[in-house]
């Protein structure tokens, strides 16, 4: 699975599953500051990317990622 690949799958579930506006998901957007992900939320995305993605997130491995960009280079580096 390509980087592109990845952004569209990120992108579709925030729009359909968590109601973001696409308008706010950039690459730079900040999760919690510009996309209003709170912790609730962030339990759905943990479910939806073990089930799309078909790995399992460890909180630790999360700590410092604040963007979109971050959260794509997370999911790559597991997807590899």
């Amino acid at each position: 699975m390509d980087r592109t690949e990845i952004e569209k799958k990120v992108r579709n579930f925030l729009i359909e599953d968590l109601e973001i506006d696409e308008e706010k998901i950039t690459p730079d957007a900040h999760l919690k500051n510009d996309m209003g992900i709170d912790s609730l939320d962030f339990v759905d995305i943990v479910v939806i990317v073990e089930k799309t993605f078909g790995f399992k997130i460890k909180p630790e491995e999360m700590q410092g990622v604040q963007t979109l960009r971050q959260f794509c280079d997370y999911i790559e580096s597991k997807v590899a």
